[in-house]
């Protein structure tokens, strides 16, 4: 008797993980790009090499390409937010706003790939270089 309720506890755990997995597969799916963003901002770029970039100047460009981004897609999909309670936000303004948040999570995924001293590795490329030492002939 008391093994047959342990199995059938075993059961409803393995049934309900098996949910929890569907539904954890779901939402990731949902929000796949978002998760491919932070994935591409902390794994797939050198911060190392990005923040002196930055400093030197390339920050105007990326405030040029914020703004015609939001631009853009409100022209695409004209619609005002009302997820605030309080207040509807009209157009451009909360495209700004969402571009705005993907481009500090951008830079947090750079913050947090410094605190943690990851980096991705090295691509080399540049082709080999090919020295001229006749090397490629045979020898008699």
């Amino acid at each position: 008797m008391l093994f047959m309720t342990i199995l059938d506890t075993l059961r409803e755990l393995l049934s309900n993980l098996g949910d929890l997995a569907y539904q954890l597969a779901a939402l990731a799916w949902q929000h796949i790009l978002l998760i491919l963003w932070v994935i591409w901002w902390l794994w797939g770029v050198n911060w190392q090499r990005a923040w002196p970039v930055l400093r030197q100047g390339a920050w105007a460009p990326l405030i040029l390409l914020m703004a015609a981004s939001a631009l853009v897609w409100s022209r695409i999909a004209p619609a005002s937010c009302d997820c605030l309670a309080i207040v509807t936000i009209p157009n451009f303004w909360w495209q700004l706003g969402y571009v705005g948040m993907l481009v500090a999570l951008m830079f947090f995924c750079g913050w947090l790939q410094g605190v943690f001293h990851w980096a991705p590795a090295d691509v080399n490329l540049d082709p080999p270089a090919h020295g001229h030492d006749d090397h490629h002939e045979p020898h008699h």
